[in-house]
């Protein structure tokens, strides 16, 4: 834990600060799992959502929008603080909350190191296999395009009152 002089010292006293962020689209068990774990490490739990435009930026649109999704977390009891993120860079969110700590997914292992040049320590949260807001819309568009396949091959016999000729 780093321990600054001044204003975080009267207000903070020695309190962690730990920052965790993510699109959390789809809301699911991992997402759950890894903001907890940052509710362990934390006496003040931040949590970022990444806003649309970010989230565009680097991958597929979330299905769920983002003022949806940040209502979505900031129903749960976990975070101190919910705030949307704007930028995948954490240099000034850490500078400006006096981060001590961030907790990100272990797919994005390695990207967040530069943060441990200013004083953070950085945890990559182990997903391991299982639930993805990624695998979940595959699995619903595989079984969507199953489900029309299906329907196109399946002709009906004949329509009551309609005869062909």
């Amino acid at each position: 834990m780093r321990f600054k002089t001044g204003i975080r010292q009267i207000m903070f006293k020695d309190k962690t600060i730990v920052y965790t962020s993510g699109t959390f689209d789809m809301f699911h068990y991992n997402h759950l799992r890894m903001i907890n774990y940052a509710r362990s490490l934390a006496d003040i739990l931040i949590v970022g959502v990444s806003t649309d435009e970010l989230v565009s930026s680097y991958k597929p649109k979330p299905i769920i929008p983002f003022h949806e999704r940040l209502q979505i977390i900031e129903a749960l009891k976990t975070p101190d603080i919910v705030i949307p993120q704007h930028s995948l860079d954490h240099t000034e969110i850490v500078k400006k909350l006096n981060i001590d700590a961030f907790v990100v997914g272990d797919d994005w292992y390695g990207k967040y190191d530069y943060l441990k040049d200013l004083g953070v320590q950085v945890f990559y949260f182990p997903y391991g296999t299982g639930v993805s807001s990624s695998n979940l819309k595959k699995t619903i568009h595989d079984s969507y395009e199953a489900n029309l396949q299906t329907q196109r091959q399946a002709k009906p016999n004949s329509v009551k009152g309609f005869s062909e000729k």
